[in-house]
């Protein structure tokens, strides 16, 4: 479905990101697991569109190369992104927020099916429909943010660190939606520090260190990996 091959990305001289090359097979989870500056973020950028890769990178989804086009259009091609820090319009409603999801032409026809799915995922959005997102807990927001996502009907949803800063029981509700997201058949590619709760959604999951995937396997290998073990679960043996 997606598949990326030779990824680099530099910001001025540093390197963010060096040949990263990872796939995600159809309605498949995928994690990216890593520490600060790994480069995780940037993956997902690359893909979105949001920063341009060096020359000779792959980025296919779909059959389809989108190493050309422009933010606008990835999402159209069925990519869509919940930023680090969510990036919700603070100023507008629940509902607002919702209907600029739609905005994309591949998701006018669906627009009632999609907030109808967002809605039974997160009832407290119907419930708050009308409330400024400004006004909204962090976990509210996020809800908003991975709601207004789906609302663009996406083949493929990218999330960078969705449980980032929200309490365990919030975290809980969250992946407990992104379980059902993945159950309709839509594919997820995680970056998450949340190793556990992320690994117990997903199929695989690749390691990245200083802007290199240095590991992937199963969601199971992974959990079982001494280096994952010590860098992101806390076991030493």
């Amino acid at each position: 479905m997606l598949s990326l091959e030779g990824l680099s990305v530099r910001y001025g001289k540093h390197l963010a990101l060096d040949s990263a090359t990872i796939r995600v097979d159809k309605g498949e989870t995928v994690v990216i697991l890593g520490a600060n500056g790994a480069g995780k973020s940037s993956l997902l950028k690359a893909i979105a569109a949001m920063v341009r890769p060096d020359a000779g990178a792959r980025i296919d989804f779909l059959g389809r190369s989108l190493i050309q086009l422009r933010p606008h259009q990835v999402l159209e091609a069925g990519i869509a992104l919940v930023p680090e820090g969510r990036g919700i319009f603070a100023e507008l409603t629940v509902e607002e927020n919702l209907l600029l999801g739609a905005y994309a032409a591949r998701a006018r026809a669906g627009e009632a099916r999609q907030r109808a799915f967002v809605f039974d995922l997160f009832p407290r959005l119907a419930e708050r429909r009308g409330q400024l997102v400004g006004t909204m807990s962090g976990g509210e927001q996020q809800m908003v943010a991975i709601g207004r996502a789906l609302m663009s009907s996406p083949d493929l949803l990218m999330l960078d660190e969705p449980s980032l800063g929200l309490a365990p029981v919030v975290v809980g509700e969250l992946f407990e939606a992104l379980g059902r997201v993945r159950d309709a058949g839509i594919a997820l590619l995680l970056v998450e520090q949340n190793v556990t709760i992320s690994l117990g959604i997903a199929e695989r999951g690749y390691l990245m260190e200083v802007g290199r995937i240095v590991g992937e396997g199963s969601a199971t290998a992974l959990k079982e990996d001494p280096a994952v073990q010590r860098a992101f679960l806390g076991l030493t043996s």
